[in-house]
């Protein structure tokens, strides 16, 4: 047998992802890219860097720290306290000082070692720096809401299909038991024919008074702005309060339809399609302040088939998390909690000939996995872009206070001019790459 020159894990890579997505890679890795134990050796490992290292930034650093296959080799924000106190974390959870720091992502995507990052920006730094991850050839973890905006959305699905790379949004619900099992047993038809699905999601916060003052030192704080408009620096403003103001977020229904939206979509098996009507039945909003964000929602959209998914914070009967009900009974699942009608549905079981829901129970030893093998992650870019698509259409049917009726296939808002235009947001300059 002609002796066969083993790729190295950067070739593999670059190999893999000129391949494209309709063939699948083999998961195994050759013995030569492993060292002691079968794990990766150090020249070997995923490289990553981090672009965002704030609160959920740092949260998702320690699935990368923990996880061998992966080495960070760099970190960025726009916060010179988060950029230094997250490299002197990376730095001692290696014993070294190999962890590099940059102010400006566009230099730390430069960097051709680097073979992913893991993104935590504001919504509305999410598009920009995936975009040019990939043009980059960088696979990204991504945080959730997928888009700021939904036409952004779809031009981040095809910079990532044109440049062949592995997305997995941070959507984690989808990587834990409880809400496998209960989309299954929606999908497997226990409980009968859904004709309802409820999405609970937390009330909004009013607020936003804190005075117009200097940016402190260590913020880059034009940087921050980047394409929202530039607006007066306010504590209420920046870093956790920015989902509270729509240049930058979302409000809750933004900052969760990527969590229990996404779930309910999973359970109907409408992941990549959407409801064809968003009809707003209330809705209020801060009448003081700079959060602007809706506080108190309810949205009824419908699909083509009849079933009805209510948009809804938290409150009376809707309960935080999804529920679908169904002919025959319902079911219910929240983070540390699920409950079905009948009862006895919970000790139901899939049968090896049912539908069987993707795997996951590490959500970013997921996204790794699938930047070897080359196979699409638990929670890919069109999946997300979705169900994301859910939230901006839930938002523009509140905004203008009037229903929106919606193709789907077309990506399209039918004969209501006023809405299209909200579909997407202009981009301050330099940042109209789009």
């Amino acid at each position: 047998m002609a002796c066969t020159r083993w790729l190295t894990r950067r070739q593999f890579l670059k190999r893999s992802a000129a391949v494209g997505a309709a063939v699948a890679v083999p998961t195994v890795l050759p013995a030569s890219v492993l060292g002691a134990e079968g794990r990766p050796a150090p020249s070997n490992r995923i490289t990553i860097g981090c672009i965002g290292v704030g609160g959920q930034g740092n949260g998702n650093l320690s699935g990368f720290l923990g996880d061998p296959r992966c080495q960070v080799l760099a970190v960025n924000d726009v916060d010179q306290q988060n950029l230094a106190r997250t490299q002197r974390r990376v730095n001692d959870a290696y014993g070294n000082q190999d962890c590099a720091a940059y102010r400006d992502f566009r230099e730390l995507l430069a960097r051709d070692d680097i073979d992913a990052i893991s993104l935590a920006t504001p919504d509305h730094w999410h598009a920009i720096p995936a975009i040019l991850a990939a043009r980059s050839g960088k696979d990204i973890y991504g945080e959730k809401p997928f888009s700021h905006d939904l036409r952004e959305g779809r031009a981040m699905v095809e910079a990532l299909n044109q440049y062949g790379r592995i997305w997995q949004t941070g959507s984690w619900q989808r990587s834990t038991g409880d809400f496998r099992f209960a989309c299954e047993l929606v999908r497997n038809g226990r409980i009968g024919k859904v004709h309802t699905v409820e999405v609970g999601l937390p009330t909004g916060s009013a607020g936003g008074n804190a005075p117009f003052t200097d940016p402190p030192p260590h913020l880059d704080y034009d940087f921050w702005c980047g394409p929202a408009p530039w607006a007066p620096y306010s504590a209420d403003r920046t870093h956790w309060n920015w989902r509270w103001q729509m240049d930058y977020g979302g409000g809750q229904l933004m900052d969760w339809i990527g969590h229990h939206g996404d779930i309910a979509q999973w359970g109907l098996g409408t992941e990549t399609t959407g409801p064809v009507e968003f009809k707003p039945i209330y809705a209020d909003f801060p009448k003081t302040g700079i959060w602007d964000a809706a506080t108190r929602y309810r949205i009824e959209c419908t699909y083509a088939n009849g079933v009805k998914l209510i948009v809804q914070n938290a409150e009376g009967p809707v309960r935080m998390g999804a529920k679908w009900i169904g002919t025959d009974g319902w079911v219910w699942v929240d983070r540390g909690g699920f409950e079905t009608q009948p009862a006895s549905l919970k000790k139901d079981r899939i049968r090896p000939d049912e539908i069987r829901l993707y795997h996951s129970t590490n959500h970013i030893g997921n996204f790794i996995d699938c930047v070897i093998s080359r196979r699409p992650t638990i929670t890919p870019a069109e999946v997300a872009h979705r169900s994301a698509s859910i939230g901006h259409l839930c938002v523009i049917a509140i905004t203008l206070g009037r229903t929106i009726r919606w193709n789907p296939d077309a990506e399209e808002i039918l004969d209501d001019p006023a809405a299209t235009a909200l579909l997407g947001r202009a981009k301050r300059e330099p940042w109209n790459i789009l």
